[in-house]
């Protein structure tokens, strides 16, 4: 169920109120997650020795505790930690990711661009309000977000079958991405303490997790409590949309400009995903819907 309005401006979450556990998170980590803008945390004295194999997952994860516990990680994110298992289908995946190297039509019809721009159109007179609320507090129109939706989970109908703390501690582990992955390894175990996740809670091959799909790193950092729960729950609608609107925002978002390819706004939703693709299907979807 979508909530409208939203009550508050940009950047308020469930840490605004005073001093929640996510708010202190958010102030300590400054110097290391947030204000490196999720860079590889500079710990070479306890820093893990990556594998490209999982014969040396485990022992890794001794090494990895030891970097999480200097960032500030508690007993129960160590615990998950512990417990992670090394995904192989995340591997897999991540070397597998053929369909960014197709070419814009095929992109947008393996994709589903039609279906998605239709379901979206109707989502949005459903739920007008909510998404006019959301473009008043963060400047970003409804087709943008209600394409990333679609595209990224279909509407919520495939949140993801993998356990997200170990896909993304595996990812850190392995030795392709190691210092990418790192922070947002260290923000799932984070979310974890939080009660903001579990060991089990499942999202995408990559760790992204909720309705659209959020790197646990930024998950901390942009999250929004748009339904005024007290927490922040990015497998509801409204904290997912609301915090995705907040990202492009922060990221850089011009309120009442362009969001086409050459315009300002389409270099903010090329922050979203890398592959060009993805821009160019996410920027002619939202057009389709907003039009």
């Amino acid at each position: 169920m979508l909530h409208s309005p939203l009550p508050a401006p940009s950047c308020r979450s469930a840490s605004s109120r005073t001093a929640s556990p996510l708010s202190r998170w958010r102030k300590g980590l400054g110097s290391a997650l947030l204000a490196l803008g999720l860079s590889a945390l500079a710990l070479p004295a306890l820093a893990a020795t990556c594998g490209n194999t999982g014969a040396g997952f485990d022992a890794w994860k001794q090494q990895f505790a030891q970097e999480a516990k200097q960032a500030g990680i508690g007993p129960r994110g160590l615990q998950a930690l512990a417990g992670t298992s090394y995904s192989s289908s995340t591997i897999a995946a991540d070397r597998g990711q053929k369909s960014f190297k197709y070419s814009l039509d095929k992109f947008m019809q393996v994709r589903g661009a039609d279906v998605i721009a239709a379901q979206g159109k109707k989502r949005k007179a459903q739920a007008q309000a909510f998404y006019d609320s959301l473009e008043r507090v963060y400047g970003v129109p409804a087709g943008v977000l209600i394409s990333i939706h679609g595209m990224e989970t279909g509407f919520g109908r495939f949140t993801g079958d993998t356990p997200v703390v170990s896909a993304i501690v595996t990812l850190t582990y392995d030795c392709r991405r190691s210092d990418f992955f790192r922070p947002h390894a260290l923000a799932a175990l984070k979310m974890v303490d939080l009660g903001m996740i579990t060991t089990g809670t499942l999202g995408a091959k990559h760790g992204e997790l909720g309705q659209t799909q959020f790197l646990p790193g930024n998950a901390l950092t942009y999250g929004v409590d748009a339904n005024g729960d007290g927490k922040i729950d990015f497998y509801d609608i409204s904290d997912a949309l609301a915090s995705t609107a907040n990202y492009l925002r922060q990221k850089g978002w011009k309120p009442g400009q362009g969001y086409q390819p050459g315009q300002p706004n389409f270099a903010v939703i090329a922050t979203w995903n890398a592959a060009t693709v993805y821009q160019q299907a996410i920027a002619i979807i939202a057009a389709r819907i907003d039009g």
